[in-house]
């Protein structure tokens, strides 16, 4: 066992006697949920769980900001870690493949503190990918996992981009296993479409197909399932784009580059840090005016749409990623097969959304 590990197993849960076995150390509820996506948990994820460049995702919140509004709707801590051990156990479910596995695992691991919040800052609120691009760097200087890979006769390249394998990561509107897990979490921590017992059928129901491009991706053997599916998920699409996300991933960012500059915070500690922490760092910082902002949108909870930009207000435009599922099935896209799922996805298609959106906090 290697030392980082040993530690980790000695310093949390209170002194808790830990397992080896990271999903041993889980609730009832998240070890129920990883047991549908793969009823065996491969051992070798464990050590490379271990390692101090996954341990720091735990900190790490995958709704972006958004948890740690004082009107969040969320019921726990849904960390970027759980979602990359999630997309691993899909991947592994359909494969039984460990580098493809590996890269599922790793596919986030160069996530900064609020995620996708850093991506708009970095100026990607459309793709939300800029983060992505240190994911080489990170495992390349990570001491612990690249002794791993060497262990395990892994090279770098096989593992350091999850979009070389299509089970993993695909284009939307198709279906991948990260796509699959966030949708399927986001529907019980975000928005409650369903339980356990109704992931459990749509899982059972899911197996690697080739699409027209020849290509594979998982897809649906029924078409009822399918819908089944849609149906659910088409119940979160719209939350991704609403006006909240959009101005908490702003103003995150607006935060974050107000103490960039003022040399309050820096990239590294992006990197270093949990986002608990950094909130800590913001309302304890010397300057009043980030610290009054910052709690006043805390506790804010009126978000206006319009059409026009609001100068004297936090106001931001509304060029967002839409997120949404056309899988395939049996019997062709679900799309061209389901009327009642072509509905769904158009209603989600052709929502309008307004140019803009602000909420009533004048800006530092």
């Amino acid at each position: 066992m290697n030392y980082f590990k040993t530690e980790i197993l000695k310093k949390f849960n209170g002194g808790r006697k830990m397992s080896s076995n990271y999903i041993e150390n889980l609730s009832e509820n998240i070890q129920k949920y990883y047991k549908i996506l793969s009823k065996d948990f491969p051992e070798f994820l464990n050590d490379y769980i271990y390692t101090p460049e996954m341990q720091k995702l735990e900190g790490i919140n995958q709704i972006c900001g958004g948890y740690w509004r004082k009107e969040n709707i969320y019921q726990d801590m849904y960390s970027v870690l759980r979602h990359s051990v999630g997309v691993a156990l899909i991947i592994w479910n359909f494969t039984h493949d460990k580098k493809q596995t590996l890269a599922g695992l790793f596919h986030d691991i160069a996530s900064p503190a609020f995620k996708h919040c850093i991506d708009f800052l970095n100026g990607d609120a459309e793709k939300q990918e800029s983060t992505e691009e240190k994911t080489l760097e990170v495992i390349k200087n990570s001491k612990e996992i690249m002794n791993l890979l060497k262990r395990d006769n892994i090279e770098l390249e096989e593992i350091s981009d999850y979009k070389i394998y299509p089970i993993a990561d695909n284009e939307t509107p198709k279906l991948s296993a990260d796509r699959l897990e966030y949708t399927f979490m986001n529907g019980i921590y975000y928005k409650k479409v369903w339980d356990l017992s109704i992931i459990r059928e749509i899982y059972k129901n899911i197996q690697v197909m080739k699409n027209e491009e020849n290509t594979f991706e998982l897809g649906f053997i029924s078409v009822d399932i399918a819908e089944k599916f849609v149906e659910g998920a088409s119940e979160l699409w719209p939350l991704w784009i609403r006006s909240e996300d959009t101005i908490t991933m702003y103003f995150f960012a607006y935060i974050i580059e107000n103490m960039y500059h003022k040399r309050m915070l820096t990239e590294k500690d992006l990197y270093q840090l949990s986002e608990e922490q950094i909130i800590k760092k913001i309302k304890s910082c010397k300057d009043k005016s980030i610290v009054n902002i910052f709690n006043e949108f805390m506790n804010c909870n009126e978000f206006i749409e319009c059409e026009e930009e609001q100068k004297d207000k936090f106001c931001v435009d509304r060029k967002v990623k839409r997120r949404y599922i056309n899988p395939i099935t049996s019997k062709g896209r679900i799309y061209a097969v389901s009327n009642k799922a072509k509905k769904k996805i158009d209603e989600y298609i052709n929502t309008r959304i307004s140019k803009y959106a602000y909420i009533n906090i004048n800006i530092v």
